[in-house]
């Protein structure tokens, strides 16, 4: 899979998202992520949400995949592409699955809980009828230096 120029470009917009998400320091795990809809247009972007909103499942994915389908009035997100700072965990990438999206584009793997080619491959099991084409490594160095200060932080 190669990247598009539009990858580069989304994802510099997600990890200022991360970034702006590691600076306010609010506990949360700095990922950044946009939904882009078939023409280009990001239809909606966050970083994880878990803790301002104390809800487990406010992931960076899971809040714009449900903020994409709620502006577009259809949870099929047919067309559209999920552009994420960290590798999806096996909950966002059943997200990315469940709402239909076209592409799946992240920057940094996920060794210890990645579901999108490291630690599972859901996106891509042949068991299923939807697999959306996977892109990873999209600014991979930046996208995990983000991750990491995070956590070097955090001992």
């Amino acid at each position: 899979m190669e990247f598009r120029p539009d990858d580069v470009a989304h994802m510099r917009r997600a990890l200022e998202l991360s970034r702006q998400s590691l600076l306010a320091d609010e506990g949360d795990v700095p990922v950044g992520a946009l939904v882009v809809g078939p023409a280009g247009d990001v239809l909606a972007e966050s970083a994880n949400r878990r803790e301002a909103l104390t809800d487990p499942t406010a992931h960076a994915e899971v809040v714009v995949v449900r903020e994409a389908a709620e502006r577009l009035g259809t949870w099929k997100l047919a067309g559209c592409t999920l552009v994420v700072t960290l590798e999806p965990c096996p909950m966002c990438a059943g997200a990315a699955y469940l709402s239909r999206v076209e592409r799946v584009v992240f920057g940094a793997w996920n060794e210890e809980y990645g579901a999108a080619g490291s630690a599972w491959d859901l996106l891509r099991d042949r068991r299923l009828p939807h697999r959306p084409e996977v892109v990873a490594g999209v600014l991979a160095e930046e996208c995990g230096v983000v991750v990491r200060e995070f956590f070097a932080r955090r001992r």
